[in-house]
């Protein structure tokens, strides 16, 4: 169980892992609190955005829409690689998802299929929207991929958790596909030979 780190303190932990930061508007303080608890936190949930043009994205993510509230995330993943910070604190992005899974990342073990949505997952972990049409074909820089497992190293680095405490959204909610274009198997691999 591990409390949220202080915003500073996740900025800093970005920062020193190696992280391009995009600070936007008010992120320190813009979240959803009073729509339910943030924390403890038990890792770092990685999402595609279904969206074209990083400015319409970061947009999107920090403000949301007519029925998902903003933020929907606490960081977007740019295609330059650059990670504009949008919210901090509960935020509208993992929605309900199966407690068995997050039994299996308190425990860093390897994931159960999620076929269940009875636990919420907003006050448990962390959020990146990475900039991605997830159709499968477009495509993923290497410069977005090494921030992707930056920010999840960073993460993992702070909290003293392994690569096994980072997941995909399509490991958490039954039917979601996100992120499609790469394994979280492989990310993992790569976010586990960072913290070596």
């Amino acid at each position: 169980m591990a409390n949220p780190l202080s915003a500073d303190t996740f900025l800093r932990a970005l920062r020193n892992e190696g992280v391009s930061v995009v600070e936007v508007g008010n992120w320190r303080t813009h979240n959803r609190h009073g729509h339910g608890p943030w924390g403890p936190v038990h890792g770092v949930m990685i999402h595609h955005t279904v969206t074209k043009g990083t400015s319409a994205t970061v947009r999107l993510c920090r403000d949301g829409h007519s029925t998902l509230p903003g933020p929907l995330c606490h960081g977007v993943v740019a295609k330059d690689g650059k990670v504009h910070l949008v919210g901090y604190g509960r935020a509208n992005h993992a929605g309900l998802g199966d407690d068995d899974v997050l039994r299996a990342v308190i425990a860093e073990k390897r994931l159960p299929p999620d076929n269940e949505a009875n636990t919420d997952g907003n006050r448990h972990f962390y959020g990146f929207e990475c900039e991605n049409l997830g159709d499968g074909r477009d495509p993923w820089p290497n410069v977005q991929l090494a921030a992707i497992e930056r920010v999840s190293a960073a993460l993992c680095r702070a909290h003293s958790w392994t690569e096994r405490s980072v997941i995909g959204h399509l490991e958490w909610q039954p039917g979601k596909v996100d992120p499609r274009g790469f394994t979280m198997d492989w990310m993992r691999g790569r976010v586990r030979d960072r913290l070596k």
